[in-house]
């Protein structure tokens, strides 16, 4: 088996359309995400496939193609913008000479990269290990023998055998030591409801611009960066309205198409902001041409986690970069349901504070007419 990947970071990116509509997208973002992972992409192949070879991947023929582009450019790796089983993984480094990465690794990679507190880091590393399970019979040589020599000797069982318990030991910690911090989440949540504050989370598709309004809204410095995946851990502030309503502002982890399941699930403590909020602001990229496709994304992995149902005011940000004017559109209550605006420049973002006044008067009025039912 190969080297570690860390030991290279020049590229060759592959990606291929199996006739998806999102082709063209597709392969921007693969190349959006080596460039956030630190890798230097030499190279860039494209071609076309009716579905995917159970063996390879992609067909001999493109196989050979990647093989003579590694050899020219140098490169260490070989990253796929697709999900390769283990088995097509071990037979692409057979064939290609080098380390071969694909989608959800190279995505886990970057999150490794990014986690800076300390349940996000549990979180990343949970992610990876639950994604490493399934590459322990990748073929290894070490995993493939017997314990054997002077003080080795044991009840027989192999290095593969081992790995797998000790890895299922780690995950078992990671999964109790998440507990206990969505426990300390739901606390939170709890005390919030006493105080009467509505909770508000930022949603939206990576490099949407969430941070920026956040850092708008809260007069906070959070980070932000035009990456993808530039926050993983979760931020919460006040927001002063204009009504002095009760208002805390969550920012959250960006969301991709096809983000990896275990990324998903292991960050279930960090979503569990998104999950009980009272009102979702998803943040949309008001100038990107995959506008629509990326909404639609967001709302999948909302559906995913359960937080299909919470009120959402959408957001088109960056509208500097485009011809459009601030606007807003209402929804049939009267209540702001989309603003156009961009937290670049400023402009717009003072309806986004209006549209949570809104909503926080209206959840404020709801809890009042709760309370006198209940006297």
């Amino acid at each position: 088996m190969l080297d570690d990947p860390a030991s290279g970071t020049e590229a060759v990116l592959v990606s291929l359309d199996l006739g998806g509509a999102d082709y063209a997208e597709g392969v921007e973002e693969i190349q959006l995400l080596a460039a956030s992972a630190g890798v230097t992409a030499r190279a860039l192949i494209k071609g076309r496939r009716a579905r995917p070879d159970p063996a390879l991947f992609a067909g001999k023929g493109k196989v050979e193609e990647v093989a003579q582009t590694v050899a020219a450019t140098g490169a260490q790796l070989a990253i796929f913008n697709h999900e390769l089983s283990p088995v097509q993984e071990r037979n692409l480094e057979r064939e290609l000479g080098c380390r071969v990465v694909d989608r959800v690794s190279l995505i886990l990679d970057i999150f490794a990269q990014r986690a800076r507190s300390h349940d996000g880091k549990l979180q990343v590393e949970l992610a990876q290990l639950e994604h490493l399970a399934t590459r322990l019979v990748r073929g290894w040589t070490h995993l493939e023998r017997q314990k054997g020599g002077i003080g080795l000797r044991g009840p027989g069982e192999t290095q593969l055998e081992t790995d797998r318990r000790l890895l299922g030991k780690r995950v078992k910690v990671l999964k109790e030591k998440l507990a206990k911090v969505r426990s300390q989440r739901q606390v939170q949540h709890r005390a919030r409801r006493r105080s009467n504050l509505m909770a508000v989370s930022l949603v939206g598709y990576t490099n949407a611009g969430k941070s920026s309004l956040f850092n708008r809204l809260t007069r906070a410095h959070a980070f932000a960066a035009d990456r993808l995946f530039a926050t993983l851990d979760t931020t919460t502030r006040r927001v002063h309205t204009g009504n002095g309503a009760g208002v805390v502002l969550s920012d959250t982890v960006g969301f991709i198409r096809r983000l990896p399941h275990t990324l998903v699930a292991a960050f279930r403590a960090t979503l569990e902001e998104t999950i009980h909020a009272d009102l979702l602001l998803h943040v949309a990229d008001a100038s990107s041409a995959d506008r629509a496709a990326q909404i639609a994304a967001v709302n999948q992995v909302l559906a995913e986690i359960g937080a299909q149902e919470i009120p959402q005011v959408l957001v088109l940000n960056k509208i500097d970069l485009t011809r459009l004017p601030v606007q807003v559109e209402r929804d049939e209550y009267g209540r702001i349901s989309r603003v156009w605006a961009s937290a670049q420049t400023g402009a717009g973002v003072e309806f986004v504070r209006l549209a949570l006044e809104e909503h926080a008067d209206g959840a404020l009025q709801h809890t009042q007419l709760k309370s006198s039912a209940a006297a």
